[in-house]
């Protein structure tokens, strides 16, 4: 018989754990080698055996495609080459009868040049200021020194209006006016409609820059003795955004949208912040802003040892009230494995050692998909590349397109079983081996270690719910207590073989949740290279 879930007060999405489905690189369910509604549902049987709580699905709205579904072209309909809003429909109801919430992706803070909204405002009409209009300077240049996150400055000019408008990312991506009463109402709504059709709640994409400053000020710039290989990448992260996004006033908005989306009953919003964390709400409680939120702070991480992981819930004990979304890999950053220096046809001890930080640390856990198959990034040519990042910064960065490759489903089938036609973006040839037919038989493999980690979780409100406390060690090592459950929970790093004692492990019951080589003998524990330990205390 196995252990029954234990039963708290909670919300659901406190402590779950939401899987990531970029869906045009999940499964092609009619050949044209687009991922699609209906190979999500032909999907479904597995997302349910893996033990998450809900998905997240990726842009599912029409758009262009100038970046991939974050440029939306209407709000309240579906991307034909996902299906139609019959198959969406579809879509939900299957997963809810697996037991799966839905989250949808919205994009609120900019639309696609192409929405009726920016059409409609370009030629001053009903909607003139529902997108960040502003005259030139004197010489026709912009009207100020704001940079796009995509390259350039943050405007672009339209001789229709003789005026500049404001993009945060590419000029196909205008930046809707919150501060308009009349736009902002319109982008509510749009949470109204989906929710209303049933889904679970949202991702927030650009969660910190829904407001802009109206006096439209310069961005001072980064210090030069402050700048870091991470700023120099970048144009734009050499000055500091505190006018075209992070306002501190950007929590009222946050606010309202979770108002609006509770008035639905029991649902879940959290957002995306990649910059400006304390000034634009990302640590304000559920009951302030937004339920929770994930910061770019780990998904940035490159050095493997505790201090990426010690380094941001210190960040957070100033926010004590907040509740974060964990995350350690996503659509827009290298993936776990390769980032943190594993080997480049994978490395299933690095994964699963990450894996377990991910689903043991305080937070909602936001796991991407592949992640529970460790999959390493995928080199790219750049006649392949599709994302137009890749295209700005060949070859010193490559864009996001290695880490959105299809899913390897069967290694023995064409396209690795993700499509029958010509997929969107290249398979990776170091991911045949790691396809999920190879994994799901192997006790040994990543897959089984997620799901076996997952079911695990499931029985532990600690894990789910508790607090954290970090402890004094060489290796990261904390406990995560609720109630009268407190579990220790001990992770090797590093390469090497490592000791630690501590009065904590003599009290321990080991849990068969671990990873790698371990021995426990009294208060003294060593550990192999990548190794993780828990113990019940």
């Amino acid at each position: 018989m196995g252990i029954a879930e234990p039963q708290t007060s909670a919300p659901w999405w406190r402590g779950a754990v939401v899987y990531q489905v970029y869906v045009r690189s999940f499964c092609d369910g009619n050949g044209d080698g687009q991922g699609d509604f209906a190979g999500l549902i032909s999907k479904l049987d597995y997302i349910a055996d893996l033990g998450v709580d809900a998905i997240w699905l990726s842009p599912i709205h029409p758009s262009p495609n100038r970046d991939w579904g974050y440029d939306v072209s209407d709000y309240m309909n579906v991307h034909p080459d996902y299906g139609a809003l019959a198959d969406f429909d579809a879509l939900l109801a299957a997963a809810h009868a697996k037991g799966v919430k839905v989250i949808l992706d919205e994009v609120l803070c900019h639309t696609s040049d192409e929405h009726p909204w920016f059409r409609d405002s370009l030629n001053r009409g009903e909607k003139s200021d529902w997108y960040v209009w502003t005259d030139p300077r004197p010489d026709g240049t912009a009207p100020n020194n704001w940079l796009s996150a995509f390259g350039g400055p943050a405007w672009s000019y339209q001789p229709a209006r003789r005026q500049h408008y404001h993009h945060k990312f590419l000029r196909q991506q205008p930046k809707l006016n919150w501060r308009n009463p009349a736009a902002r109402e319109a982008a509510l709504k749009v949470l109204d409609f989906w929710l209303d059709r049933g889904v679970d709640g949202y991702r927030l994409d650009v969660a910190n820059a829904y407001l802009h400053d109206e006096t439209l000020a310069d961005n001072p710039p980064v210090p030069f003795d402050q700048r870091t290989v991470a700023n120099w990448s970048d144009a734009a992260r050499l000055q500091r955004h505190l006018h075209d996004s992070n306002l501190p006033d950007n929590i009222v908005c946050l606010d309202e949208i979770r108002r609006r989306v509770v008035r639905h009953g029991d649902r879940f919003v959290f957002g995306e912040f990649s910059e400006g964390f304390e000034r634009s709400g990302a640590f304000a409680a559920p009951d302030e802003g937004l339920h929770a939120g994930y910061t770019f702070f780990m998904l940035r991480a490159r050095e493997l040892s505790p201090a990426f992981v010690k380094d941001n819930y210190a960040l957070l004990t100033g926010h004590p009230n907040h509740w974060p979304c964990v995350s350690l890999s996503n659509h827009d950053i290298v993936r776990t494995v390769t980032r943190f220096g594993g080997a480049t046809d994978g490395d299933p001890a690095l994964a699963k050692l990450l894996l377990a930080v991910l689903l043991t640390i305080k937070g909602t856990a936001l796991l991407y998909q592949g992640e529970e198959l460790g999959l390493p990034n995928v080199e790219l040519r750049r006649d392949q590349l599709r994302d137009p990042v890749g295209d700005l910064y060949y070859p010193t960065a490559k864009g996001r397109d290695g880490c959105r490759t299809p899913m390897p489903w069967d290694a023995n089938a064409a396209h690795l079983g993700f499509t029958t036609g010509t997929p969107w973006l290249p398979l990776g040839a170091t991911h045949r081996p790691l396809a999920v037919s190879q994994q799901q038989s192997d006790d040994r493999s990543v897959l089984t270690y997620t799901k076996r980690f997952l079911k695990a979780r499931k029985t532990s409100v600690a894990l789910r719910l508790g607090d954290q406390q970090f402890l004094d060690a060489p290796v990261l090592a904390f406990l995560r207590t609720h109630g009268q459950e407190r579990i220790l929970c001990v992770f090797n790093m590093s390469r090497a073989d490592t000791e630690w004692c501590d009065d904590w492990l003599g009290h321990a019951t080991p849990l068969e949740w671990g990873c790698g080589k371990t021995v426990r003998s009294g208060d003294r524990l060593r550990l192999g290279p990548l190794a993780a330990w828990f113990g019940r205390v």
